[in-house]
């Protein structure tokens, strides 16, 4: 029987982390987030797929896609997370554990970003802890999953 799969899913403009506004978002790229997601599901014996897209169309494809095939999704929208109806849709036809994460907290930002259409379909959200929330979403999820 193989390991239990998580989907790291990864929304607009976060290919430029390392670069993009390192005063909020830190100096790690987005290669170095996956690598420690990575590492800590190895070490919690679940395997993670990833996809990083600039397409909202894209990552409701993936939602779709995981559907009885992924125990989890841990999902970081980027800006998708303030208006993109379609995600919130996807992941509630999804019956699996959802974590919505950020590396910044977007309730200490602009007034804009404190609403999140993800929230209400994600089992838990870890906000404004970095690169470390990755680790913790994933602790989370194998935790959710018993």
């Amino acid at each position: 029987m193989s390991d239990p799969t998580v989907l790291l899913l990864h929304g607009p403009n976060l290919n430029l982390l390392g670069e993009r506004e390192p005063e909020i978002y830190g100096t790690a790229t987005l290669d170095d987030h996956v690598a420690a997601a990575r590492s800590a599901a190895g070490a919690a014996g679940l395997t993670l797929e990833h996809l990083q897209s600039n397409a909202e169309s894209d990552l409701v494809d993936a939602i779709q896609g995981a559907r009885g095939r992924c125990a989890a999704i841990v999902i970081n929208p980027g800006a998708l997370t303030h208006y993109a109806w379609s995600l919130h849709d996807a992941l509630a036809a999804y019956d699996g554990v959802v974590i919505e994460l950020h590396l910044s907290n977007p309730n200490a930002r602009e007034a804009w970003r404190h609403t999140s259409v993800v929230s209400p379909v994600a089992t838990g959200t870890i906000v404004g802890l970095g690169g470390h929330g990755y680790v913790l979403a994933i602790e989370a999820v194998r935790r959710l999953l018993g």
